[in-house]
């Protein structure tokens, strides 16, 4: 078996690949619901004749086993859609289900990793060790990989790899970050209680829009001059509740927003700075103020070793042009669960391309992937499990 043995693998099922995507994309599942997606993943595997097992309520954990002894390597594709209603019209295989989309490219992932399986099953007696493979199910909501690892599905796992397509990047590119490549990811709510009455009285009141717009204001302070300016931090305020009337001076305020950063030392400092901005803030005006502080997803930090073995995966599998590396985003991925236990990476895949309309954000209705970058993603799963096993100094 060689790297060569696995691209021609991966080819052959390219149009079954497609077709699968095509049908994923057609019938959308949200969060914890995506029950007919697991139910076609798991017939799929069957029909590979490779074993699984179902985790609870959705999500599926299968193993390849290889021929020789060695260690394991975990491939996790996530599998779940939004609640975006699509707008791709000209599509045959447009969303059926209004309101729900795979409008972040999961479908594709599913997709992709199925057709990995495809070529290391093919090739199974000539691996070093074993290929975990996980379907994961809640990535939007950054619930599902806590799921699968309580479920087993890191259990005897060495190497954990994953990838998102990415419309930032162009087709043919590849990212894979040494370190820092994806944000650690909260919740952020402040709720402030004043005290409400009469709009041409506003003596007698304690008006909590005018306390939670100082405090909006007061919170850029916090990336401003309370982070490094070596040091990436987002705290951004997206959503604003505040009055009943036009002549009532509002009692309460409530707020939502997020706090994004790359390390657990900015995360904990920039919580207690929130925390405090709002209490004294509150206390200028008479106010009193509650902070619920929600934990997302960790960052994802690319382990050094893992990371340098998909760049020269990338490199060997696709040429040294398609790698690209750079800033890291300040987007959250719950894969970061995965490797607070074992290492590993993350990669992503460029679909980026205007004349083919694949360039549009992710999470919007027109969001469409460039699908015939879908065999540069299922070939760079299977060649990373490839190369992993076959590594002796891992």
């Amino acid at each position: 078996m060689s790297n060569t043995d696995i691209a021609a693998s991966v080819k052959k099922h390219q149009d079954e690949m497609i077709a699968f995507r095509r049908d994923l994309h057609a019938h959308p599942e949200l969060p914890w619901e995506e029950f007919r997606t697991t139910e076609k993943v798991a017939q799929a595997l069957a029909e590979i004749g490779i074993p699984y097992r179902l985790t609870k309520p959705t999500g599926v954990i299968a193993d390849i086993k290889g021929g020789k002894p060695g260690k394991t390597v975990a491939l996790r594709a996530d599998m779940d859609a939004l609640p975006v209603q699509e707008l791709n019209d000209q599509l045959s295989y447009k969303s059926q289900t209004p309101g729900k989309m795979h409008a972040c490219g999961h479908d594709s992932h599913t997709a992709m990793l199925l057709t990995a399986a495809k070529a290391l099953h093919e090739h199974r007696d000539q691996l070093r060790g074993n290929v975990r493979l996980i379907f994961q199910p809640a990535e939007e909501i950054a619930q599902g990989a806590i799921e699968m690892i309580k479920q087993g599905a890191i259990e005897g796992v060495d190497n954990v790899f994953g990838m998102h397509i990415w419309s930032i990047a162009p087709s043919g590119k590849i990212s894979c970050n040494v370190g820092r490549s994806f944000a650690s990811a909260d919740l952020l709510k402040v709720t402030f209680k004043g005290r409400g009455g009469h709009g041409s009285m506003p003596e007698a009141c304690v008006d909590a829009a005018v306390v939670a717009s100082s405090f909006v204001m007061n919170l850029q302070a916090i990336v401003a001059r309370e982070t490094s300016p070596l040091e990436s931090a987002v705290v951004s305020i997206g959503r604003m509740d505040v009055g009943t009337r036009f002549n009532v001076i509002a009692e309460n305020a409530v707020l939502d927003g997020t706090v994004r950063c790359f390390d657990i030392e900015s995360r904990e400092r920039i919580k207690a700075a929130i925390e405090r901005y709002a209490e004294h803030t509150a206390a200028i005006y008479g106010a009193s103020a509650q902070v619920d502080y929600t934990y997302g997803t960790l960052p994802v930090i690319n382990e050094e070793r893992s990371a340098l073995l998909a760049q020269s995966t990338i490199r060997q599998a696709f040429g040294d042009g398609a790698l690209i590396t750079g800033k890291p985003t300040t987007g959250g991925e719950d894969f970061s669960f995965y490797m607070e236990n074992i290492p590993g990476c993350f990669a992503l895949v460029g679909t980026g391309n205007p004349e083919k309309g694949s360039d549009w954000a992710h999470h919007h209705g027109c969001f469409n992937i460039d699908e015939d970058t879908m065999v540069a993603g299922a070939e760079l799963y299977a060649q990373y499990a490839y190369n992993y096993l076959m590594q002796d100094e891992f």
